[in-house]
């Protein structure tokens, strides 16, 4: 596996700021570490209304934009960007084209995968959140199969695990395994420097249930801690 990952070039595609650590900050480490390069998409960042005991807790789009870079600092990512910045997609993904969110993937993003060839594209699973959806099926279309002489081919696509996927219409069922038991600190670090994101445990979108998470896919595969993943296309 060392030896696979060392060669990517890793394209994580992630609904939300902070979507990208909780699937994949470990892979991201890993692959860092190892040598390969990696980037991250994030499709929209925009103000929003948390819950927050039994009120609103609002958080703006540059607490969130800024909270994305220092996760990405933390992770050593090679690059980064927000594909939606504006507040009327923030949150509202579905309501946008299916096909402006795959011409921004594939072609006039700094990061399109037109311009930066990835090898490995991580994408989000279907869930109850309208946005994941819109991202799911949005990167779907971009990773199509195709003629590798017509345009770039991704040989790895594969799906991120979410502790919310349990309340998934689809049920997530991995079969790709990442071990990441040198890496879980690192992932937890970034995944905390989205602040305003933490919530308090036992919450499922709190850091402690994204390490206890990672500790059961480890131990699915008897290691320390791992990422799953649900492999769409493996090509070698």
């Amino acid at each position: 596996m060392e030896e696979l990952l060392r060669s990517q070039r890793l394209l994580v595609v992630a609904p939300h700021a902070d979507d990208e650590v909780i699937g994949s900050g470990g892979l991201i480490a890993k692959v860092k570490d190892l040598g390969g390069e990696a980037f991250v998409q994030v499709l929209t960042v925009g103000d929003v209304e948390h819950y927050d005991g039994g009120g609103n807790a609002g958080v703006g789009g540059d607490t969130r934009r800024s909270e994305l870079a220092d996760a990405m600092r933390v992770l050593n990512v090679d690059d980064h960007e927000v594909l939606f910045e504006d507040g009327d997609a923030h949150l509202r993904l579905d309501q946008v084209a299916r096909r402006d969110i795959v011409e921004r993937l594939e072609r006039t993003s700094r990061l399109a995968i037109d311009r930066i060839r990835p090898t490995m594209v991580v994408i989000p699973a279907p869930s109850y959140n309208q946005d994941h959806e819109a991202a799911y099926l949005a990167a779907m279309t971009a990773c199509r199969p195709h003629l590798a002489s017509l345009k770039p081919f991704q040989r790895i696509v594969l799906m991120a695990d979410a502790p919310q996927l349990c309340w998934s219409r689809v049920p997530f069922k991995p079969n790709f395994y990442v071990d990441i038991t040198k890496y879980l600190d690192l992932k937890i670090e970034a995944f905390r420097r989205h602040g305003s994101q933490q919530r308090p445990d036992p919450h499922n979108g709190g850091a402690e249930s994204l390490r206890l998470l990672a500790l059961v896919r480890g131990r699915e595969i008897s290691v320390g801690a791992a990422e799953a993943y649900e492999c769409c296309r493996f090509v070698l």
